[in-house]
């Protein structure tokens, strides 16, 4: 394969060189020949004969390492594989001696094999499984659980891919909706039958039903809300949800697939009720279809994936009677509260967040009667009321354009020229609170509202506060004023630290004393200590006092009520 050497030692003579491509040429610098050295040679000593190497291409094509691995039967030097570097800088020889073996230019290195990585095709594609290497998975066993979810979890995503591209969206939105789960599930057997997945009947039963409630419901959501001993549901980005139960914040085992997949679902939740939620307006309060009250916020504000927060109402709905079952409170004090029902004074329910005032509203609405007419304004209805005469409004965010906005504050300002009996306002916040109390004050007796304090007292500097928000100059003695003649009763309710929400106080406000607005307890809540298990002994304790609306309460014929709870404090 290689040119023999001129027996009387001159350079070999130079061959012609060939057309080749670029690979061959770039090949061939491998393998080329080395140039004749200039300086001066030891004369003691014969002038070393020149080596010329002739490239064969095809061999180096085939394998440049078999080819220089076969034996010369020429010259004996001739078997030595020489290798060069690249014309441009010919190794240098010294007198006396040959060429340097190719171990002294380029020492071989041990041969690694490298490992393939996964591609990024594969490592999107689902069905991608990674194997242990052979060194591994000779000497250690699959754990079944594990083989198990990895075959329920490839089957989930080939039925998932299928129904995705094969079902018919139009077509299944226009069916009810046990209907369409029917198709799904039947669709889903289907895929099965036809992909031949091993699959027993309940996990053929559990996957179809996640596909259907990621199609025609709130995904994973659905297992949640199915659950009726959930107070809160806190989604923190589509790996983390935790929930409530029982007054304590637990890990939920949900998950959603990405990102994109839980925008989705709160982009469903939000747009059921015609609002939107996107980069644009990442911000927005929603309800679900039962009244559970929604908030979303997803990024770029929320950093770590989009979030949802959803108040979750029971689908009993509750009553005084549940919560003294609960032990919100004493059967005196549910007496008491009853009667405020009644008898059309106007309340104001204080509390802090997830204490329980939307609750307590509810409760108190059920025992106005039937032939009043009541309007409600929230920024997400999530009112309950049992009565047949109701008009519920509902506040609108502003439109891509910034317009259209419709505030709580011009609901309220509706509402009186709508020939209202009670106004209740789900949630005061702002300057609506100054039209409220302008309701209160002309006629609209036994109106509501929430707001959110610590404690009676409070209650009533907040709405000073907030009457303020809306710039409106009046003098402080004057706004004090409004309030204690407009507002009645305050029921304070809170959330212990043990988890157990109380009603902890039914203050009656009875009017000024110079510039104080003067208050008197009806019932208090005193706590006496902790028990073993780390709940709070508590005790609720009637203060004894007439209240200042016991003559309303003649009028609605409901005194023995009030008579009722003040007697407790005599027994």
């Amino acid at each position: 394969m290689f040119g023999k050497k001129q027996q009387d030692g001159s350079p070999a003579k130079k061959e012609p060189e060939t057309s080749s491509s670029p690979a061959e040429k770039s090949s061939g610098d491998v393998a080329s020949s080395p140039k004749k050295m200039d300086g001066p040679v030891n004369k003691q000593a014969p002038a070393p004969p020149q080596v010329s190497v002739t490239v064969d291409t095809a061999a180096m094509l085939a394998g440049l390492g078999d080819a220089l691995a076969t034996p010369n039967t020429g010259d004996p030097d001739d078997s030595e594989i020489i290798r060069t570097k690249p014309p441009s800088s010919p190794p240098k020889k010294s007198s006396g001696e040959l060429l340097p073996k190719p171990a002294e230019f380029f020492p071989e290195k041990p041969v690694e094999k490298k490992e393939k990585k996964p591609s990024k095709k594969d490592s999107e594609d689902p069905f991608t499984s990674k194997s242990l290497p052979a060194s591994e998975g000779a000497g250690k066993k699959e754990d079944p659980a594990s083989l198990s979810a990895l075959r329920l979890q490839r089957a989930r995503n080939r039925i998932w891919l299928d129904l995705r591209d094969g079902i018919d969206l139009k077509a299944l939105s226009r069916m009810d909706g046990k209907a369409a789960r029917n198709e799904v599930y039947s669709a889903v057997e289907e895929i099965a039958r036809f992909r031949n997945l091993d699959l027993t009947p309940a996990e053929l039963q559990s996957i179809g039903k996640e596909c259907a409630d990621d199609m025609l419901g709130f995904g994973p959501l659905e297992e949640l809300l199915e659950r009726d001993d959930i107070a809160d549901i806190m989604i923190n980005g589509p790996d983390v949800t935790y929930i409530e139960v029982k007054g304590k914040i637990e890990r939920a085992s949900i998950k959603f697939r990405d990102n994109q997949h839980l925008v989705t679902i709160c982009q469903r939740i939000v747009g059921a009720i015609g609002r939107r939620v996107d980069e644009a307006s990442p911000i927005c309060d929603a309800r679900l279809p039962d009244g559970s009250r929604v908030n979303v916020i997803i990024p770029p504000l929320a950093v770590d994936g989009a979030c949802m927060t959803i108040r979750k109402f029971k689908k009993d709905k509750l009553t005084l009677e549940k919560l003294m079952e609960f032990g919100s409170m004493t059967p005196s004090c549910a007496k008491l509260i009853m009667a405020v029902g009644r008898c059309r004074v106007n309340v104001l329910v204080s509390g802090g967040t997830g204490s329980g005032k939307t609750t307590m509203l509810n409760c108190l609405t059920y025992y106005i009667e039937e032939g009043e007419r009541i309007i409600t304004c929230e920024d997400a209805c999530e009112l309950q009321l049992q009565q047949p005469h109701v008009v519920r409004l509902e506040t609108r965010p502003p439109n891509l354009e910034g317009v259209g906005e419709i505030t709580m504050r011009d609901l309220v300002k509706n509402c009186l020229r709508m020939r209202p009996e009670r106004i209740i306002v789900g949630e005061v916040r702002g300057p609506e609170a100054f039209d409220l109390l302008q309701a209160m004050n002309t006629g609209h007796d036994g109106s509501m509202g929430t707001v959110h304090a610590n404690n009676p007292r409070e209650a009533i500097s907040r709405m000073e506060n907030m009457i303020a928000m809306g710039g409106l100059n009046l003098p402080q003695k004057a706004v004090r004023e409004q309030i204690a003649s407009a507002v009645n009763v305050v029921i304070q309710v809170q959330r212990l630290r043990d988890g157990s929400r109380k009603t902890t106080h039914v203050t009656e406000i009875t009017g000024m004393e110079g510039d104080i607005v003067t208050m008197q307890d009806l019932f208090v809540l005193d706590i006496l200590g902790e028990d073993e298990n780390g709940k709070l002994i508590t005790k609720h304790r009637s203060t004894g006092l007439r209240p200042k609306f016991y003559d309303n309460a003649r009028q609605f014929g409901v005194e023995k009520l009030v008579l009722d709870a003040m007697e407790e404090a005599y027994d």
